[in-house]
């Protein structure tokens, strides 16, 4: 069971088509006990740093979070979801911390012309080689994007992918059973399923 959390960030329900789609078995859930004992768990989400981060705290669910990524329980965050994995956000308060299930940050795009903010769209992906949450995925697939900041991780062994957009920024991670994207692998076709299928194999 793939127990996807549930803290009002929206972009839920999509997750969850997709992964009935692939044959598994989802529940929208903030009830603790099912995050704990789901065989994988999901973040995927759309909103602001400093708000959804609140929202953890609010439902309890900061702790739990922690103890599954600890536990060694596959865990993947998608979108908001990576960058409330991290540590810190130039979107929110110096003060507002991540779930910092590993070490990085989240900065603005820089204003440059001829582009916008938000990136909103198709994007090519540079894959680094051995990372299981793109095995069989082709090296410049394209996935789809929407966000205004990026992530900068502290470690590049922790980076399973990379985009550019006005800059190089990393587009995914993963460490033992810490996984994330900052694209959406539900909105990206049969790649994107592919990636979320290599997630929930493991």
């Amino acid at each position: 069971m793939t127990a996807i959390v549930d803290y009002d960030a929206g972009n839920v329900r999509s997750v969850e088509k997709a992964i009935v789609h692939l044959g598994g078995e989802a529940i929208l859930t903030r009830d603790l006990a099912e995050i704990r004992k789901a065989d994988h768990v999901i973040v995927p989400g759309v909103g602001a740093f400093g708000d959804a981060m609140e929202r953890l705290h609010r439902y309890g669910l900061v702790e739990p979070l922690r103890e599954v990524a600890a536990a060694g329980t596959p865990i993947m965050g998608i979108c908001l979801g990576l960058q409330l994995f991290f540590e810190k956000s130039e979107e929110a308060d110096p003060d507002v911390s991540g779930l910092s299930l590993l070490p990085g940050e989240l900065k603005r795009f820089p204003e440059t012309e001829g582009y916008k903010i938000p990136q909103i769209g198709w994007n090519r992906l540079k894959i680094r080689e051995g990372s299981r949450l793109f095995a069989g995925v082709p090296e410049g697939a394209f996935v789809y994007f929407v966000h205004s900041y990026y992530l900068k991780a502290a470690n590049e062994s922790d980076v399973a992918a990379t985009a550019e957009y006005m800059i190089p920024f990393d587009a995914a991670v993963e460490r033992d059973n810490v996984f994330a994207t900052q694209f959406h692998p539900e909105k990206s076709g049969e790649i994107g399923l592919r990636i979320l299928n290599n997630f929930l194999s493991l």
